[in-house]
């Protein structure tokens, strides 16, 4: 499965099934992990097993069943872009496993996280991780203009582009966001107010460099 087609094929689930994830995985994981956070100075951490944080008035609020396992997104308070940008290279991994997830940011037990946060860390948000009960649903998208433009020539790389970021998770699916490529140089940027809008752009960023293979213009 190449990264597009997990893009394709992850949707956030909020049911998961009561099977373990395996220690194959896990190690997989927590090499994943691993590397995202040498490379990009945060401090995720994996829970497996942890049922408490989603055993919560929140949890069930907001219909979540049967998740046990979850990645603790947490990292410096400023790097709000990065705990995105990580958080999803993570989440595309494990669906190509055949991991099902969901990005959590308030209706879940965060007091109840056995995380550690050092000086200067907080806890952004958690995904979810495991075998889904069900494989979810594919979210509505805005238009391509309400997403991008060009300038000049069609960038070859538009149609995979834009269908990429399109099929970006965002905070209660707002798209908050607008690439914009000028004199060949493909850019990312918040569009409007919203909530974890800087989170939604670090996403929406790894979707656009992993399909693409180009770097955008910070």
């Amino acid at each position: 499965m190449d990264v597009l087609e997990s893009m394709k094929a992850r949707h956030a689930v909020r049911s998961y099934l009561d099977k373990p994830i395996e220690a194959e995985k896990r190690s997989a994981l927590e090499t994943l992990v691993a590397s995202a956070n040498k490379e990009s100075g945060l401090h995720l951490q994996l829970c497996f097993d942890e049922p408490k944080a989603f055993d919560t008035f929140l949890a069930h609020y907001g219909h979540f069943v049967g998740v046990k396992n979850y990645l603790a997104l947490v990292g410096p308070k400023d790097q709000e872009e990065a705990i995105g940008y990580y958080g999803e290279k993570i989440v595309l991994a494990a669906q190509a496993m055949g991991l099902n997830s969901c990005w959590v940011a308030l209706t879940y037990g965060k007091g109840k996280t056995p995380v550690k946060l050092e000086k200067g860390e907080k806890l952004h948000c958690v995904i979810a991780l495991g075998y889904g009960a069900v494989q979810g649903f594919p979210h509505k998208s805005k238009d391509e203009k309400a997403l991008a433009s060009f300038s000049g020539d069609k960038p070859a790389y538009w149609d995979q582009a834009i269908q990429a970021i399109a099929l970006a998770p965002t905070a209660t699916n707002q798209q908050k966001f607008f690439l914009k490529v000028e004199n060949g140089l493909p850019s990312l940027s918040i569009k409007g107010s919203g909530f974890y809008t800087k989170i939604d752009l670090g996403i929406v960023k790894y979707h656009f460099e992993a399909a693409t293979g180009i770097k955008l213009h910070e």
